[in-house]
């Protein structure tokens, strides 16, 4: 599970967010926009449509932000993390994993590679602190790990017009093409925003880190664009919403301390040839013996809608459980993703049933994602 955060923590642009009648919720030790009230329309269904077929900004500076410095920083934390950051060069951004010895989950995370002696890392929110303490208590004489969640904020603009909005407020020439998870560092009002093609809810669509000074003004320029251009601000219940629909995994449910890389269908983030990083031999024996249940999606046939920790049966087995559920707003019918008993011998097409507090619900084995990726 993510590390308990002992108070409230509150995004720089929270004053913006109430202006725009959010309502709140606490996440990772943070209290976030969840929706935008809209005169009744929509709320989060509304939020998740204007992304998919237009453009959403989120808010989400709860992500945490940690630099790593010094003579041969890149090479240290690919010591460290599961994936190779030499399968990448300065200026492009990578997913990664933080493990335990045991292969456990401890975070998953993105790193920015500005060049061999800096990296920049965005952990998740209450894992933050962790996975610093964990690279500095390591860190060899000359290589600093800094916390800097308190310096920056992190915006995401996500969907088919974000190069347009982009472009329009000045972060992106007309002509530049970003490739997926590159990053430039963008001028923008006398001071620098990163700007990395990413994202979390499978359309194209673009992270900015910026200065926690100025930070307001961006929002609002970005936030007046995104509207002209027929999108809306977004809070978190639409970014769960898209994520599952994406099949990406959220840490502390789809994959944490006892869900590892190869059960959540992560193990293209590990660099398997390496010589070291955490739980590299663990890892390495459930690769040599299989997985003992893996991540599948779930969609429903019947009416209803599964959530998290619903047990899910084949006849009179129980064969697993899901770990995230919601309602699809693109596919009008609820999804889930579960991990099941790789010996059930389950496969895609296959029917399962989904224990719907006492009601059966029957769903469709499927291959994430549930829908189309455009994050290329």
């Amino acid at each position: 599970m993510s590390e308990t955060v002992s108070e409230t923590r509150r995004s720089p642009l929270h004053d913006h967010h109430v202006a725009l009648g959010a309502s709140f919720a606490p996440f990772g030790g943070w209290e976030m926009p969840v929706q935008y009230s809209r005169d009744g329309r929509g709320g989060t269904v509304a939020e998740h449509t204007a992304t998919r077929e237009a453009v959403g900004l989120f808010d989400v500076s709860h992500l945490g932000k940690v630099r790593v410095h010094g003579p041969g920083a890149a090479a240290f934390v690919d010591r460290c993390l599961t994936n190779s950051l030499e399968r990448i060069v300065p200026g492009k951004a990578q997913y990664t994993l933080c493990c335990a010895e045991d292969g456990g989950v401890v975070d998953d995370l993105i790193l920015y590679l500005v060049g061999p002696d800096e990296v920049f890392a965005v952990p998740n929110a209450a894992n933050s602190a962790g996975v610093g303490r964990r690279l500095a208590e390591v860190a060899p004489d000359g290589i600093a790990v800094d916390d800097e969640h308190d310096a920056h904020v992190v915006l995401a603009v996500q969907g088919p017009a974000s190069p347009a909005v982009l472009a329009e407020v000045g972060l992106l020439a007309e002509d530049a093409e970003l490739d997926y998870m590159a990053f430039v560092d963008a001028e923008w009002q006398g001071g620098f925003v990163r700007v990395c093609r990413t994202g979390y809810t499978g359309e194209r669509g673009y992270e900015l880190i910026a200065p926690v000074a100025g930070a307001g003004e961006l929002w609002d320029a970005l936030a007046a664009v995104v509207t002209e251009r027929g999108g809306l601000p977004a809070g978190l219940g639409a970014r769960d919403t898209l994520r599952t629909e994406a099949g990406l995994p959220l840490h502390g449910q789809d994959l944490g301390p006892d869900i590892t890389p190869l059960q959540a269908r992560c193990g293209f983030a590990v660099g398997w040839k390496k010589p070291e990083f955490w739980g590299r031999e663990a890892l390495l024996a459930e690769r040599e013996a299989g997985p003992r249940r893996r991540s599948w999606g779930l969609r429903a046939t019947g009416r209803g809608v599964p959530r998290g920790h619903m047990t899910v049966r084949r006849g009179d087995d129980t064969v697993g459980e899901t770990t995230s559920g919601t309602f699809s707003p693109t596919l009008k019918t609820g999804i889930a993703l579960a991990l099941l008993d790789t010996a059930a011998g389950l496969d895609e097409g296959d029917t399962v049933a989904v224990d719907v507090r006492g009601r059966t619900l029957e769903c469709e084995v499927v291959s994430p994602p549930f829908v189309p990726s455009h994050v290329r």
